[in-house]
């Protein structure tokens, strides 16, 4: 592969400690793809407020990324960030903010994710509308989908273009939407469009059942997981801890401890990007090995940690797989 200068940049710099460790999961990373593993990708945090879409986007087109999972606020907060970007409002002083300032924010519609302010009417509101729709015509013809089609459902419909104000090329659902790719989104309860549903199911205008639940998303995740781990098997890219990585690793163990299937392969591949603390029971902080007493990873699957801020890290590790 033609290096480009990014690329040409991090391999000449980047030879030691977290930067090497950069280094060697990017190379982890494009080995994996090349003898034909798959990679699922792992999104905590605001990583699509953090507009991780720019590099993410690009490498759903080139078929780096097999499957992702993520938290309901990323899943949303790309769509957001598609039709309401010229609303957001980023606050660098964020650290200097007094408790008054904070409520002015509030009262003045804005969410705020550490620097970056989301704007009330203009993203969530203006989605909204568009997933009630579906929603609704789903429940009227007695269908049930998960989270993330029925938001494929209102991009691809093309009702959002009008309202686009960045390129849809660094829409990481879109591109995602586009290849059909498989998204798991465990506790998508715990989201703005999650609690928005809940509301309509409480005043009675939605049957809960309508959108398919996180029992059936780790269902959904066992059948795809069953029919793509062959081979050099399925790598697991994870940004962040918390749920949206935690959910998807444990499907392994639950295959072969509580299903009892014989050869299911583990994770053939694992890099974590966190800045979390390695200590008193965080998942977000337990080193890779742990994951090998949970039944998660093997003694010989290519482990990475990389201790620093994803908004840094996983652009660049990007750049790397996509030559750039």
């Amino acid at each position: 592969m033609n290096r480009g200068p990014i690329s040409t940049f991090i391999e000449h710099h980047y030879r030691h400690f977290n930067a090497a460790a950069l280094m060697d999961a990017a190379k982890g990373y494009e080995k994996h793809l090349l003898e034909g593993g798959k990679m699922l990708v792992s999104l905590a945090g605001a990583m699509s407020t953090a507009e991780l879409g720019i590099s993410l986007a690009e490498m759903i087109r080139q078929d780096k990324i097999a499957i992702i999972s993520c938290t309901g606020a990323n899943l949303e907060e790309d769509v957001m960030n598609l039709v309401a970007h010229s609303h957001y409002k980023r606050v660098p002083e964020y650290r200097d903010l007094t408790p008054e300032q904070e409520r002015d924010l509030l009262d003045n519609h804005y969410n705020r994710v550490t620097d970056t302010c989301i704007p009330e009417e203009e993203a969530f509101r203006r989605l909204q509308a568009h997933l009630l729709d579906v929603w609704k015509a789903a429940e009227a013809k007695g269908e049930r989908y998960f989270p993330h089609e029925f938001l494929y459902q209102v991009v691809l419909s093309g009702v959002l273009e009008p309202y686009y104000e960045i390129d849809p090329k660094n829409s990481w659902i879109l591109a995602a939407a586009e290849k059909n790719i498989p998204i798991i989104v465990p506790g998508w309860e715990d989201s703005t469009t999650g609690n928005i549903f809940t509301s309509y199911v409480i005043k009675k205008q939605l049957n809960v059942h309508t959108v398919k639940t996180g029992i059936e998303y780790m269902i959904y995740l066992t059948e795809w997981y069953r029919a793509n781990s062959g081979g050099k098997g399925v790598g697991f890219f994870q940004i962040g801890g918390g749920i949206a990585g935690d959910f998807p690793i444990c499907v392994v163990p639950m295959m072969y401890q509580d299903l009892e299937w014989e050869d299911v392969p583990f994770w053939s591949y694992f890099c974590q990007i966190s800045d979390s603390t390695t200590s008193y029971g965080s998942y977000s902080g337990a080193v890779p090995n742990e994951k090998i007493t949970w039944g998660k990873l093997d003694v010989n699957t290519p482990k990475y940690i990389v201790e620093s801020d994803a908004t840094i890290v996983a652009p660049l590790i990007f750049a790397w797989i996509l030559g750039q």
